[in-house]
């Protein structure tokens, strides 16, 4: 297990070395010269990947897309992203791909309020599985697993109002019974967890067989300020690099090898409100990126299998 960072590829190369950083998570494929539309990718891949070995860092997934494939408006050319994403991780030997599983979004009128309130998304798994399952299926004919990042992408960092129809585990347990796809499974965040005052320790327990990737991102809870505000209150909960927040990582890790993990810790930066690179102040991201190595590397030191 290797401790990386979240990079927009190729052009981060030289970054992630000076950091120390030995793998990483592709994040913005679809941004980049190998996503669909575009024609010939190999070259650009080609290339990557050698630059890639030559410093020796390790792609441990391709984060495809983060959007809502399941919004009609989106969903052709995220099917054509997410078939890319899969080629090109074949191509490269990379086993995941990642991205957010969308939600269906509909609304109907609370009349006694008169506003407007989301439909359950459990209602839509039908389309859920209609859009993804054939994605698994050609995804396994290449060795390759998808990923679901577990963020809710709502107000307060909780799942009101969102877009992510797995954010929460007992979405994961319906989506788990529901489907036959054994590579469908999780990549998995503890932070969004902690957000939503759910142990993340526990869900590696039930769900580790099913997590494939991990970004490693923490979060502190100002128990103070929940008690007198609530937890629908700015600063009650908030992302922060690892060994700034309250995440048990040397639990994580054991009960990540423990469950069979074989992927990388990747650090997820950019929220963490001290250890940012400030718009009128000191640029410290990449000071918290190398506290968060140190410190997840105190607990996985010596686990990689190659």
């Amino acid at each position: 297990m290797r401790v990386g960072v979240l990079s927009r590829g190729m052009d981060e190369l030289d970054w992630l070395q000076k950091l120390d950083f030995r793998c990483m998570e592709w994040i913005r494929f679809d941004e980049s010269p190998a996503a669909a539309p575009q024609g010939d990718w190999k070259p650009f891949v080609e290339q990557f990947a050698a630059e890639a070995q030559s410093r020796g860092v390790r792609v441990s997934a391709i984060g495809a897309s983060y959007k809502n494939p399941l919004d009609p408006r989106q969903t052709a050319s995220a099917r054509a992203i997410f078939q890319r994403a899969i080629e090109v991780a074949a191509f490269m030997g990379i086993k995941t791909v990642a991205g957010f599983a969308g939600a269906v979004i509909e609304l109907e009128m609370n009349e006694r309020g008169g506003n407007p309130v989301y439909k359950p998304f459990e209602n839509y798994f039908p389309q859920l599985l209609a859009f993804w399952e054939p994605l698994a299926r050609q995804a396994a004919e290449r060795n390759v697993r998808i990923a679901f990042e577990n963020c809710p992408q709502g107000p307060w960092h909780l799942p009101v109002m969102h877009y992510n129809t797995l954010s929460q585990p007992a979405m994961w347990e319906r989506l788990f019974d529901a489907t036959s796809c054994q590579n469908i499974g999780l990549e998995w965040d503890p932070s969004h967890l902690m957000c939503q005052f759910i142990e993340p320790v526990a869900t590696v327990h039930k769900f580790g067989a099913r997590i494939f990737h991990v970004h490693a991102k923490d979060a502190y809870i100002n128990r103070p300020l929940l008690e007198a505000y609530g937890l629908c209150h700015p600063g009650v909960v908030e992302h922060r690099m690892p060994g700034f927040g309250q995440a048990n990582w040397a639990e994580i890790v054991h009960a990540l090898l423990r469950a069979g993990y074989d992927s990388d810790l990747n650090i997820e930066g950019w929220h963490d409100p001290v250890f940012c690179n400030h718009a009128a102040g000191p640029k410290l991201e990449d000071a918290g990126l190398i506290i968060a190595k140190n410190t997840l590397e105190r607990y996985t030191a010596n686990t990689e299998k190659n």
